[in-house]
């Protein structure tokens, strides 16, 4: 039966009552995020002055069907990946611990517009100009170059985890707690995430994850930001370009990686961003020979004229 408490007059409603007053060393809880399936609830905490996102596993939320120390342990071992991925971009981990017999992870609070669908400043995100698009773009990935770089792929990456302050113009990740080190293999079948991001490998048990995946994955997330709102003619105009049409014949899986090509495409045509293209271009090339999707030549990624 769910219980609805009020945690300084916000509503948090879990599966059995929970004493929250360890909340309190944080300050007064302004937010509470309770609808998450992955065992963990948040709240947005405020102290002198100062404003904080704590995540916690520990208690029994309304969306979550497993045991509590199961959630408790996969946080825990979320901590490391924050702690071994720490970069500019990466929304900062202030501390973790225990806390009322569970675990905790404490965020600064960002008021940044978050492109998740879940999210009422979704509209706005995608809405932003181009160069604003292009700066987030960027910025994620030269994140997972890092991210791969550490030995990690990426894990349940999903539009909820890109995140661009308008007040001071900085694009953030979040949300890391699944990625995990490589050599990995998909352990269960269906994996955790959003199935709107989800590579092929991750519903087959045994599979790899590894870059080609994170390559699959980023194809989808940032086709929605390159075809809504501002910037969306750029993109088409890049696909067609590479005279690559839904009635070509490729493989299904294989579109998402020339929606990626596209936005490289876009990319290479600016003087300015040239230098993430020639960056990432042999990189992509080898990733688009992995999934077997090949290149008709060596240039075929090449800029236009």
């Amino acid at each position: 039966m769910a219980v609805t408490q009020f945690l300084d007059g916000v509503p948090c409603t879990v599966k059995e009552a929970f004493d929250f007053s360890f909340l309190r060393q944080w300050g007064r809880v302004f937010r509470a995020f309770d609808q998450q399936d992955s065992g963990n609830l948040c709240f947005g905490l405020e102290k002198d002055g100062r404003r904080y996102f704590l995540k916690f596993a520990g208690a029994r939320p309304i969306c979550f069907d497993g045991e509590p120390g199961e959630a408790v342990r996969l946080l825990k071992k979320s901590a490391q990946v924050y702690r071994d991925l720490a970069h500019p971009i990466l929304l900062p981990m202030l501390w973790d611990g225990p806390a009322a017999g569970g675990y905790a992870l404490l965020f600064p609070w960002t008021d940044a517009l978050c492109m998740g669908k879940q999210y009422p400043t979704r509209n706005d995100f995608l809405a932003m100009p181009l160069k604003q698009k292009l700066s987030v773009f960027q910025a994620a990935l030269d994140f997972h170059r890092y991210v791969a770089e550490k030995g990690y792929v990426s894990v349940d990456f999903y539009d909820g985890c890109v995140l661009y302050e308008t007040e001071t113009g900085r694009p953030l990740l979040c949300d890391v707690d699944a990625y995990h080190q490589a050599p990995f293999c998909n352990p269960i079948g269906r994996m955790w995430g959003s199935t709107r991001f989800m590579a092929p490998e991750e519903y087959c048990k045994g599979a790899p994850i590894d870059e080609a995946t994170m390559v699959y994955t980023w194809s989808l997330c940032f086709r929605i930001v390159f075809t809504s709102g501002k910037g969306s003619r750029f993109l088409a105009l890049a696909s067609g370009s590479l005279g690559v049409r839904k009635k070509s014949g490729l493989p299904s899986k294989g579109r998402p990686l020339l929606n990626f090509m596209f936005v490289f495409r876009c990319l290479g045509a600016s003087p300015k961003l040239g230098t993430l293209y020639n960056k990432m271009n042999n990189y992509l090339e080898l990733l688009l020979f992995k999934r077997g999707m090949g290149c008709a030549s060596k240039g075929s990624l090449a800029p236009p004229e």
